[in-house]
């Protein structure tokens, strides 16, 4: 008896359990991911301290509404260089017509005093390039 309580009682939980879980496809999934242009780059600051923390503020333009930042992919080239390229994805929801410029930023805090070149990429084989003295 006590078998057959039991395994009513588990077949209860994972009836439960299993109607309980919705498939419901009214969400946005992202298809693609690739790199974006970087448009223009604002660096408060050229000049900072060892330890200190500054945004580097960059903007992309977006052609689509069903796009958007998703990353940075940020490499360290040598010691005092630094190549910062923009991704950004795009999902499957309604895409409508219409640009708009993003805006993000990178928190770079510095623990060696030097002079920083960054690289960042605007297209093709093109970069802006800022430089930050840190003290």
């Amino acid at each position: 008896m006590k078998n057959l309580l039991s395994i009513f009682i588990l077949t209860v939980i994972s009836s439960v359990a299993f109607i309980s879980c919705n498939d419901d496809d009214d969400y946005e999934t992202i298809q693609s991911v690739e790199k974006v242009k970087i448009d223009s780059v604002s660096i408060v600051n050229d000049t900072m301290n060892v330890f200190d923390i500054q945004s580097i503020r960059t903007y992309q333009k977006f052609t689509q509404q069903c796009e958007g930042f998703y990353g940075y992919d940020y490499v360290h080239t040598a010691d005092f260089d630094r190549n910062v390229t923009a991704y950004k994805f795009k999902t499957n929801a309604n895409c409508g017509a219409g640009s708009f410029t993003g805006f993000n930023q990178i928190n770079f805090a510095p623990k060696v005093a030097g002079t920083y070149n960054f690289k960042f990429w605007t297209g093709d084989n093109t970069f802006i390039t800022k430089t930050i003295v840190v003290q």
